[in-house]
């Protein structure tokens, strides 16, 4: 299934996208999927119930009327791998890690799909677009071995790790320079793992202003989804909702001769198989 948040003048609605109609599980479950978050806690006891729902084409509004917000528009954690792809490795003259490395997007950087993405004030001219996979995770989980982490996440989405590269350079950490306002825009939807299958066999690509600078697979991950599952939970635990955003390919601006940063009015769009696409403009914050 895929299934987005939207509005449509009552405030943030949670529903399930067929066809061209959104159908309104939110209003028929509002006790239980009145977010996007408590649907997911509550999927397995409410499938069977949602799937009916959709087959009777319950109460629904027009997809092209309303307005998506990010899947889940306040996610607990929104964490990122760098350098996870071997052309991105290359273009960026560091060494093939060794280990996964992480860092955090704030939760206060979570976007929808076709909302205007701010150029900082901060530093509006080293903005970057990085077109990644998103992971929903779908169940707590600690210590989750490899084998297990498939059953964990709930579903995928299109993301861009927006990137201020200035502030990303500032320190080691890079968590600043991912973290500005507008910078983990995500979605249109989230798209069940059983509808996506295998999340190694995506092809991606990115464009700005209708030129390709991206152009991916999934397969190519250093580090696979679930190995990233695992590796995180060593150390933290995953709940419903969290987010991870999977890596970048080469193709990135700063790696251009010269550099080519993001301007006002510049529209990047992010595509992935089997999960549509999201699309927006720059402008300043």
């Amino acid at each position: 299934m895929k299934l987005v948040t939207f509005e449509m003048g009552r405030g943030p609605e949670v529903g399930v996208v067929e066809n061209d109609r959104i159908i309104c599980v939110g209003r028929a479950f509002p006790d239980q999927a009145s977010t996007m978050i408590d649907l997911i806690r509550n999927w397995e006891a409410l499938r069977p119930q949602i799937e009916a729902l959709v087959a009777s084409s319950h109460e629904s509004v027009g997809l092209a009327e309303a307005h998506l917000l990010a899947p889940i528009p306040r996610p607990g954690k929104i964490m990122a791998i760098g350098l996870n792809y071997k052309d991105h490795i290359a273009e960026s003259g560091l060494a093939t890690p060794e280990h996964q490395l992480w860092f955090s997007k704030a939760s206060t950087s979570a976007h929808p799909p076709y909302d205007p993405i701010a150029l900082p004030k901060a530093s509006p001219n080293t903005v970057d677009y990085e077109a990644e996979l998103v992971a929903v995770i779908g169940k707590a989980g600690k210590h989750i071995p490899e084998s297990d982490a498939e059953t964990y996440v709930f579903g995928y989405c299109c993301g861009n790790d927006v990137s201020v590269r200035e502030w990303q350079k500032m320190t080691p950490q890079w968590t600043l320079g991912k973290s500005f306002d507008t910078h983990a825009p995500f979605g249109p939807y989230i798209v069940t793992s059983d509808e996506v299958g295998d999340p190694h066999q995506l092809a991606f690509r990115c464009l700005v202003n209708g030129e390709v600078r991206q152009s991916s697979n999934t397969r190519h991950l250093l580090f696979n989804v679930f190995s990233q599952v695992a590796h995180l939970t060593k150390v933290m635990t995953l709940e419903p909702g969290d987010l991870i955003f999977t890596g970048t390919s080469g193709g990135v601006g700063a790696a251009m001769k010269p550099p080519s940063f993001l301007a006002e009015r510049d529209v990047v769009r992010v595509e992935f198989e089997k999960l549509g696409h999201i699309e927006a403009a720059f402008a300043p914050e």
